[in-house]
């Protein structure tokens, strides 16, 4: 039988705080705040809706934060 992952938890922390940020200090930020994965995508990007737990998203439009969701 393969070994059960480790749990992993997400930091406490409001993804709406990022909207606004210039790109790179957002990804700064979030790693200090301890999530494992930060995605920047395009306005209106095709993505899966498959769920990571401790990955943050941002949706940037000309190198700013217009919105961002966990998972």
């Amino acid at each position: 039988m393969a070994p059960i992952p480790p749990s992993h938890t997400e930091p406490q922390d409001d993804p709406e705080s990022y909207t606004g940020l210039e790109v790179s200090r957002a990804r700064e930020l979030a790693r200090e705040r301890g999530w494992s994965t930060v995605r920047s995508l395009p306005p209106g990007a095709i993505i899966t809706l498959e769920y990571l737990v401790g990955r943050l998203n941002f949706e940037v439009t000309d190198g700013t934060v217009t919105r961002c969701w966990k998972g």
